[in-house]
């Protein structure tokens, strides 16, 4: 397994190393690539990894980080927090996202 360091580090080597160069935005059914003014719905892209990190001393500090890739080929990545500090999103978005979907960690 690849270390990926920080929070930082990963979103870097993601981008600069493995070509996940966006940033999505998560809404509540899609994500958002507001630098091309694109959404895309659930069955409309695939989570490509998952990045767990949590805080040392302070859980807010908490978050995860998805590499996506599109059905028309962008790929990027998406930052959310985790437990307390995670956004609403709807069902169908939360299964797409779901850590325990048959989706190893990285």
């Amino acid at each position: 397994m690849k270390d990926y360091g920080t929070l930082s580090q990963a979103i870097n080597k993601l981008k600069l190393e493995e070509g996940y160069e966006e940033d999505f935005n998560l809404l509540d059914e899609k994500i958002e690539l507001k630098s091309k003014d694109e959404t895309f719905g659930v069955e409309e892209f695939e989570v490509d990894k998952v990045l767990r990190f949590e805080g040392m001393s302070n859980p807010d500090d908490n978050a995860i980080l998805y590499a996506i890739t599109t059905s028309n080929n962008h790929k990027g990545v998406l930052v959310d927090g985790y437990g307390i500090s995670s956004g609403q999103i709807s069902k169908k978005m939360m299964d797409k996202l779901d850590l325990k979907d048959h989706r190893p960690l990285k």
